[in-house]
């Protein structure tokens, strides 16, 4: 059975008054910081030297830090340039699997009647589930699938936030992050705001789907991906999630990091280490089906 979720654009449009979802707003367009577009582009041909990637399968080990949970098992990862990715770790104590499918059937025909929403709900939208061990399926909150699907390749990241022009780019700068001198520069989307997606609505997305990104000055790629997460019943309290990507390997060309670990709320909560990479091997949309 299919998960549905709400899209954050119609969950922040219903969380405000419904008259403000027809109310004519205007905004000045951002656009991106030409350091911050040249970087990404250094970065993303020292990722794929030129190669175009479809999708990217990855297997290897998992240890998982949860609470008193500390276990260690198999992972495989996959994810496609469509946005769509598969998370499955495998333990003693059963699978844990995420998914995010990019397309689905528009979420704003599930609404009841008389709802008013953005045009932009009537559109493809973002979904996502994961299950734990037992199996049950849960959908995932609209908040939490507009950040990178692809989090564990930067290649493929790094090419959807290069590419897309809904994407506005910051440029910070050379900084210090975790006593390593890095490139920071920052992706937020961004959609405009029009009579039927007011100002209050494009804040948000902005605010869900803000990216840091700190790029190694010399190899030029990318050392930490950092966003915030957020709790299944509340938009409004940001969790950090910060990824860390190491040992990188080229294969075919393209740059691989084979070690990655996920930190959440500043504690390490997943160590992924790869043994085996496959590139464009036509992985089926049905991986990604949520069912």
């Amino acid at each position: 059975m299919c998960v549905p979720r709400p899209s954050v654009i119609v969950f922040a449009c219903l969380l405000s008054a419904a008259p403000l979802c027809a109310q004519s707003t205007s905004s000045t367009t951002a656009t991106s910081d030409p350091q911050a577009v040249a970087l990404l582009q250094k970065s993303l041909a020292a990722l794929t030297s030129g190669t175009q990637i479809t999708d990217v399968t990855l297997t290897g080990s998992a240890h998982r830090f949860a609470g008193s949970d500390d276990e260690s098992g198999s992972a495989t990862l996959q994810a496609t340039a469509l946005d769509d990715s598969r998370v499955q770790l495998s333990f003693a104590s059963g699978n844990r699997i995420e998914i995010r499918n990019h397309s689905a059937v528009p979420l704003a025909n599930a609404l009841p009647p008389g709802v008013t929403v953005p045009a932009i709900a009537n559109q493809p939208q973002p979904v996502g589930a994961y299950s734990g061990p037992d199996g049950v399926l849960h959908g995932i909150a609209g908040q939490n699938t507009l950040t990178e699907p692809a989090w564990f390749f930067p290649a493929l990241f790094v090419a959807d936030i290069a590419k897309s022009p809904i994407w506005v780019l910051r440029y910070f700068g050379p900084e210090i992050h975790d006593g390593v001198s890095v490139i920071h520069i920052q992706a937020a989307q961004q959609i405009p705001a029009t009579a039927n997606a007011p100002q209050q609505v494009v804040s948000s997305v902005g605010d869900f789907t803000r990216t840091d990104l700190y790029i190694d000055p010399n190899s030029l790629l990318p050392v930490v991906l950092a966003f915030n997460s957020h709790p299944q019943d509340n938009m409004f309290v940001d969790i950090p999630v910060e990824i860390q990507f190491a040992d990188y390997q080229a294969e075919n060309g393209v740059a691989v990091p084979m070690g990655v670990q996920q930190y959440v709320n500043n504690s390490l909560a997943l160590d992924l280490q790869f043994s085996n990479v496959t590139l464009n091997s036509g992985i089926s949309a049905s991986t990604f089906a949520l069912q």
